[in-house]
């Protein structure tokens, strides 16, 4: 079965038709880049674009980099502060022309995708998912049941937003070396597996396409760490799994993973 997904981000919207079965894009994704500045409506039009550039005519699940309830934003770090209070799902949906949508945090999408058909799958303890783009997303699971909204990116470390230090984006701003940014991604790393004890790191987000040019170099953490195996296109086969979970009616924010898998697949 087939279900569209669509992932907001920070610097980019990229969108597709997704493929349950197999929990992988049916079609190569369409990705435009997010306006600035990124309000409700100028992003919604651009969902609208990705979208119809598939001429896709059904439900959908949309992902949100911040704390999203029953479709409702409320904290929008890395997009415009017009978002919060926002009943997202309505947007989009009216940008669609009353599609059904269906909207969720970005890291917990991306982490219900590979937690079920990823680097996650059959995985119990406590594993941490995080997403290393403009921010630090994050999706906690113990046992496979998600907390949804962890929000972990924006944890103190050395006095400031750990994303302000640790994200791609903060590399990127301060054009430090691969070593020095892995020095900062262990110093984060340190800092959550002290306050939460996991068995596995899961590091997704575009950088996951690069593992060896900075896990080799992150020492002193004693979790396993490893690359997201859907990588960035983790957050759209979430959001597709989210928008069939729920037309079956189940939530997609409580629960185990593997129950979306199977209300996905259905």
């Amino acid at each position: 079965m087939q279900i569209f997904g669509v992932d907001i981000g920070g610097t980019g919207i990229k969108g597709a038709p997704v493929d349950l079965e197999r929990g992988d894009l049916a079609q190569e994704r369409h990705k435009v880049l997010t306006p600035q500045p990124a309000t409700p409506e100028g992003v919604a039009g651009c969902v609208g674009e990705v979208v119809r550039n598939f001429e896709w005519d059904g439900p959908l699940g949309v992902t949100f980099p911040g704390v999203v309830t029953s479709g409702v934003i409320r904290s929008a770090a890395n997009m415009d502060k017009s978002w919060i209070g926002v009943d997202a799902a309505a947007l989009i949906s009216g940008e669609l022309g009353g599609l059904p949508v269906t909207v969720l945090n970005d890291a917990d999408a991306a982490g219900v995708a590979e937690m079920t058909y990823g680097a996650g799958r059959g995985r119990d303890g406590t594993v941490l998912l995080l997403t290393l783009g403009t921010g630090i997303g994050s999706a906690l699971f113990t046992d496979g049941h998600l907390v949804a909204n962890s929000e972990l990116g924006h944890l103190e470390l050395k006095g400031h937003d750990a994303e302000t230090r640790a994200s791609v984006k903060a590399k990127e701003d301060h054009d430090l070396t691969w070593e020095r940014w892995a020095h900062r991604v262990q110093k984060y790393l340190q800092h959550v597996e002290m306050l939460f004890s996991p068995d596995l790191f899961i590091i997704g987000g575009g950088v996951s396409r690069k593992p060896e040019k900075f896990l080799p170099l992150i020492e002193g953490v004693r979790a396993e760490i490893v690359p997201a195996k859907l990588q960035n296109n983790a957050g759209i086969v979430g959001a597709a799994m989210a928008a069939k979970a729920a037309t079956a009616g189940k939530a997609t924010t409580a629960g185990k993973a593997t129950t979306a898998a199977k209300a996905a697949k259905k």
